[in-house]
């Protein structure tokens, strides 16, 4: 198979979907790998490293469109490739489709095999693709939020962890997924009070057991959430609902009762935002201000740090990747369950049932098109 690697386009966005290694692990495995030029300079790889693993550079993305039976990409599509992309290509990449209609209809349109790493799930319902990602936004996301209490950033002066005879900073996370024991470790650590939110109560006996003692794991609702938001220094939205869009839990009202100069982290706004006042920002232009608290909702926090989620993400993608590459997408999909949740769109089909679902669009199990 021929797989191409191209450069990311969305803004500020520094990752890569492959690294040097994982062109030399696909060569081993008999497949041509096409990279853009330049693809790997934002996370330290260059053009050199690549040819060295194996891979022939590409001046453009049109080209590696032409000649790819799978493309790879960290972010979803932008409108100035939707109609490169050909009928029966795979493409291999983070989709959020629940999120993003026109995108929907895009891949609809070109009749492309399209695998969304964050639906690939394994039996125990963990998701390999998303948790590298997640562990590094959710860590990122208590970085962020303790830049954007101090005063010069909007945020009301305090520190997170205090310091002796000063109480701490209050931190709510909302979700105890990965991204939020993640966070709730970094605001732990930095000595915050932590409270953390989950709906699951086994979830909450598991972090009872293994986060520290300033950390509070709590059954979320609406009650509780309507009684710390008030408290709250700083809020991180972690929830997820695999591959459909984030329920809005804070809502207007609740953001009124907030204190000012608070800071809201989104770490859900991929998916569409778990606050009503979310919309997503860039790493250039990373806040804005509704009732005097801070929001901090960038789209693609990893690529802050693109060396880090660079070679996290090819540790989780490359298996599924050499797998999808040797077997061809359909019996990858017959042959491996977690690829088969995979699917989103196939041949102008939405095949994962909480995309159809968000925009009132026929569903069609995958099954039927294999």
């Amino acid at each position: 198979m021929i797989v191409g690697i191209l450069k990311e386009i969305k803004e500020e966005e520094n990752r890569v979907s492959m690294t040097p290694a994982g062109v030399e692990v696909m060569k081993q495995n008999g497949h041509t790998v096409l990279v853009e030029k330049a693809a790997g300079s934002g996370s330290g790889f260059q053009d050199d490293d690549y040819e060295r693993a194996g891979a022939e550079i590409v001046d453009t993305p049109a080209e590696i469109f032409e000649r790819a039976d799978m493309v790879m990409h960290v972010k979803e599509p932008l409108p100035s490739e939707y109609d490169l992309i050909r009928q029966d290509q795979i493409v291999f990449t983070y989709l959020h489709l629940a999120a993003a209609e026109e995108l929907t209809h895009a891949l609809i349109k070109s009749g492309s095999i399209c695998i969304a790493y964050e639906t690939i799930q394994k039996e125990d319902g963990s998701l390999p693709l998303l948790t590298p990602m997640s562990e590094v936004a959710g860590r990122m996301a208590t970085q962020q939020a303790a830049k954007y209490l101090e005063m010069s950033h909007g945020g009301h002066g305090v520190l997170l962890g205090g310091v002796p005879g000063v109480e701490p900073a209050t931190v709510v996370i909302i979700g105890g997924g990965v991204v939020g024991i993640n966070a709730a470790k970094m605001a732990c650590g930095l000595g915050a009070r932590v409270y953390i939110l989950d709906m699951n109560l086994d979830r909450l006996r598991y972090l009872s057991d293994v986060m520290p003692s300033n950390c509070i794991p709590l059954m979320s609702s609406p009650a509780t959430l309507r009684k710390l938001v008030k408290e709250a220094d700083v809020v991180i939205g972690a929830v997820l609902v695999p591959g459909a869009k984030a329920p809005k839990l804070i809502t207007c009202d609740m953001l009124k009762s907030m204190k000012k100069g608070a800071v809201l982290v989104d770490v859900a706004i991929d998916q569409g935002g778990c606050f009503e006042t979310s919309k997503p920002t860039t790493h250039s232009d990373p806040i804005y201000t509704v009732d005097g608290v801070v929001h901090y909702c960038v789209a693609n926090m990893p690529g802050a740090v693109a060396k880090t989620s660079t070679l996290a993400l090819t540790n989780a993608t490359l298996p599924y990747a050499v797998e999808i590459a040797n077997k061809g997408w359909k019996r990858a999909m017959e042959e491996n369950s977690e690829i088969r949740l995979g699917a989103n769109v196939v041949k102008g089909k939405i095949t994962y049932k909480a995309v159809a679902e968000a925009f009132g669009l026929e569903y069609t199990p995958i099954e039927e098109l294999l």
